[in-house]
């Protein structure tokens, strides 16, 4: 299998731990057997200097890329354009504080290496003892609340939708990403749905993770995340995913 891939970032107000994160990804894939690599930065409207910051470092680093949304459209709008616009023939999406480690990478490319699954997620959900800094109590209570909603509205027997750290083969991004309708956070749900729907094989896999303070997902955005759940419903009813 072809050691070909694109990270797409999506960053909003990040302008802080970017270039640490960029760093990071840019030391672990130069160690690597890559044919191919690049990163690729989406600014999401940033208020600050992200967009500034990311580009500064591209400048340095032919292999990163940044793209510039038309103002803060949202993560998930951030991520689709991310993967159609990506070149490499895997395509990988991280958050941009690493909470999942860029070297747990290699976990989910064992997994779709073996050539059985066309998509590998990671997750937090299969082994908790791997979580070494853990989400506030309530927080995470309403993330095990999410995950037997979101089963139970879309069916999909993935116990961790929302962990951002997501790999996929690249004709398959380019599919399921250009049918996806949600640009906020539920956008996690809705592709993994629309790849399911459509008969691709997701391998979900046991990650290290740790909470990072700094979240963008606050109370209100997390319960929007809930409707967006039946938006997704809706959404297939209609034919939208066709």
């Amino acid at each position: 299998m072809t050691r070909s891939l694109s990270i797409i970032v999506p960053a909003y107000n990040e302008q802080v731990r970017l270039p640490d994160t960029l760093r990071r990804i840019s030391g672990y894939m130069a160690q690597g057997d890559w044919r191919f690599y690049e990163i690729v930065v989406v600014d999401d409207g940033s208020s600050d200097n992200t967009a500034g910051v990311a580009e500064e470092i591209a400048r340095a680093d032919p292999r990163i890329r940044v793209l510039r949304n038309p103002g803060n459209r949202g993560k998930g709008y951030s991520v689709r354009r991310g993967m159609l616009d990506a070149c490499g023939e895997w395509r990988l999406f991280t958050d941009a504080d690493l909470s999942a480690p860029i070297e747990e990478l290699e976990k989910l490319w064992c997994a779709v290496a073996k050539g059985k699954d066309e998509i590998a997620i990671g997750s937090r959900a299969i082994d908790r003892s791997l979580i070494g800094v853990h989400q506030p109590g309530f927080r995470e209570t309403m993330g095990k609340v999410f995950n037997a909603v979101m089963r139970a509205a879309t069916g999909l027997p993935i116990a961790d939708t929302q962990c951002g750290f997501k790999l996929f083969r690249g004709d398959v991004a380019c599919e399921v990403f250009s049918r996806q309708r949600l640009e906020r956070f539920g956008f996690d749900a809705e592709v993994l749905y629309i790849a399911f729907r459509r008969g691709w094989s997701i391998a979900e896999v046991p990650v290290r993770w740790n909470h990072v303070e700094g979240s963008k997902v606050g109370m209100v955005t997390g319960l929007h995340a809930f409707a967006e759940l039946a938006e997704i419903r809706a959404n297939s009813l209609m034919g939208k995913y066709r």
